[in-house]
This record gives structure tokens, sequence and C-alpha cells, in this order.
């Protein structure tokens, strides 16, 4: 029985999301160890895959998440093996008046 530590992960899988209301793609990106949020996105190419990408999402000024949670620093934060990016778009209508508009259909 060796006393060596584990090896670390040679690549690291994730996931990386992104959605518009008519379309969305998931894929799949291996990267090395030390890769932050930001570069794993550049290595996905998933901006290629749909036709009109707004500047403002390309630049992630909406912000990118792991799992529903949002990521304040992309550029520092080194994601996890099996994580999935979402990269977040800027909502159509504010969540409050959402809910307000509903309210007021039912009544």
């Amino acid at each position: 029985m060796s006393n060596d530590p584990p090896k670390s992960p040679t690549r690291i899988r994730l996931e990386i999301a992104l959605a518009f209301p008519d379309e969305q793609h998931i894929t799949n990106v291996e990267v090395p160890p030390g890769t932050n949020i930001i570069q794993a996105i550049a290595m996905s190419n998933i901006f290629d895959l749909f036709n009109d990408v707004p500047q403002e999402v390309r630049a992630l000024k909406y912000g990118v998440g792991i799992f529903g949670k949002e990521i304040k620093e992309p550029a520092t934060h080194l994601p996890k093996n099996g994580d999935r990016i979402e990269i977040y778009r800027p909502l159509l209508i504010d969540p409050k008046q959402a809910r307000l508009n509903r309210t007021q259909r039912k009544g």
C-alpha cells in the first residue's frame, strides 16, 4: 500500500450551457487543471453554435454561474470536474413584475 498522494486529473470535464427562448445548447469541454471559468467558456466555442449572440452575452455582462449559483469573479474561479457552467442572459421582464402580471391575470 502506497502513501503517495492521489494523482490530480490531467483534464477536467465540464458542461457549458447557454440558452435563449427558442434555442439552447449544452456542450462538453475538457480543460486542463487551473483553467478558470472565462477560459473554459472560450475553449468550449459555445458562442459559435448560435447565429446572433448579443455582444453583452459574449462579454459575460450578465454573469455566469455553476449549477444555478452565480459566480461573482469568474476570471479567478476554478471549476471542478463535472461542473455545469451556465452563461446568463438578460431577463426580458423583472421577476417581481412577472409575478404581479400573473396574479392580475388570475384575479
